[in-house]
């Protein structure tokens, strides 16, 4: 779950592309392939909840 603080955050996934903004949240399903960005100048702040927890050095990230 990921749950937007302020501005507003981008989420592609296999599906297409959300526009989540300050109060709402979005859910990705498991081993769904998830991509955050946002246009604002200022940035988003949000919190991600993961469940079951990961570790950063065994998260599947792609290159850019």
């Amino acid at each position: 779950y990921t749950i937007v603080l302020s501005g507003l955050l981008v989420v592609e996934h296999d599906e297409g592309k959300l526009e989540i903004r300050a109060g709402e949240a979005v859910h990705a399903r498991f081993g769904e392939r998830v991509r955050y960005s946002t246009p604002d100048p200022g940035g988003a702040e949000y919190v991600a909840v993961c469940v079951p927890a990961f570790s950063p050095h065994a998260v599947n990230r792609e290159e850019s």
